[in-house]
């Protein structure tokens, strides 16, 4: 039998959209107030879900406190409160949209999580703007 199993978690963090080579102007033309030069903030929302066969001798999926640990080590300490353009790494080059920021969770969680399960992220930019990825 299969059934998903989901953590929530949240974290605040600014960032910016913007393509360097572009003018202020054609930055404000595509991402609108997202691109100002001051950065902005979110406070974003993320459901973990991780989908896969009950362990019969535990009857757990998955110790629901060692997904919260990984979630906090992975996403909560590196984003919360930080600068994603400048602080995170992992942003450096790559525009720090919601749907790339998912995509880097995402990639994060994958590798210290059990490959046999199915895993998606789910992550909420505002409570109506917010993206599934599951890795395909």
């Amino acid at each position: 039998m299969s059934l998903t199993i989901y953590r929530k978690a949240h974290f605040n963090a600014a960032h910016r959209l913007y393509r360097e080579e572009w003018s202020d102007d054609r930055n404000l033309e595509v991402f609108g107030k997202c691109s100002n030069p001051n950065f902005h903030g979110h406070n974003y929302e993320l459901e973990v879900g991780l989908t896969g066969t009950i362990d019969p001798e535990t009857g757990y999926l998955i110790d629901l406190k060692l997904l919260k640990d990984i979630i906090r080590e992975e996403v909560e300490e590196p984003f919360d409160h930080k600068n994603l353009n400048v602080e995170v790494p992992e942003f450096a080059n790559l525009n720090p949209t919601v749907e790339n920021i998912a995509i880097v969770i995402y990639n994060k969680l994958r590798q210290r999580l059990d490959p046999g399960f199915k895993l998606t992220v789910k992550l909420y930019e505002t409570p109506r703007n917010f993206v599934v990825y599951t890795g395909d």
